[in-house]
């Protein structure tokens, strides 16, 4: 039995690609932040990706859960080059603002259709991206302030808040 239409799968799969390419983009700007010597920096973005990694999963969970055909897209090659740590960042923020809009677009095909199983998986998503709006825009400003000269600062202020992740064990050792 079939929980969603074809076009409520289609706009999910697609949303799929689009996670995937959210994660792509920050594995980019992770990239760009360890060429720079900001490990911390670095971090956070290679934990976002890893976020974004997931979100695409719990689309395809629903997919598959749902009875519906699972048919990842091609996904977009990400922006590589950042002129700035603020370029960066900013990028990531565009980035968040434009799944913002995919995921309200999701959610009226939802109402569109009375699709409320879709409706109730999408409000986890609203709330996230609410998250992840706020916490670019607060990052962007740190950097903003801290200017080219004074990212330390910014990587001592994610260890302050408590958002940077753990390091990763070396050479796999626990």
């Amino acid at each position: 039995m079939s929980l969603g239409s074809q076009k409520i799968f289609d706009a999910f799969n697609q949303q799929v690609g689009n996670e995937m390419g959210a994660s792509m983009q920050y594995i980019q700007i992770a990239a760009y932040f360890d060429g720079e010597g900001l490990g911390g920096l670095a971090r956070f973005f290679y934990r976002q990706s890893d976020e974004e990694r997931d979100h695409a999963m719990k689309f395809v969970n629903f997919v598959v859960d749902a009875g519906g055909p699972l048919r990842i897209p091609q996904i977009v090659e990400p922006r590589s080059e950042f002129s700035s740590a603020a370029d960066a960042v900013q990028a990531a923020l565009d980035w968040e603002r434009e799944v913002t809009a995919q995921i309200y677009g999701l959610v009226d095909i939802g109402k569109e259709e009375s699709n409320y199983i879709a409706l109730r998986f999408l409000d986890w998503f609203v709330e996230e991206q609410f998250e992840e709006v706020t916490t670019m825009e607060e990052l962007l400003q740190v950097v903003q302030r801290a200017g080219d000269d004074n990212l330390l600062a910014v990587e001592e202020y994610l260890s302050r808040e408590g958002m940077l992740p753990e390091r990763p064990a070396e050479n796999g050792a626990e």
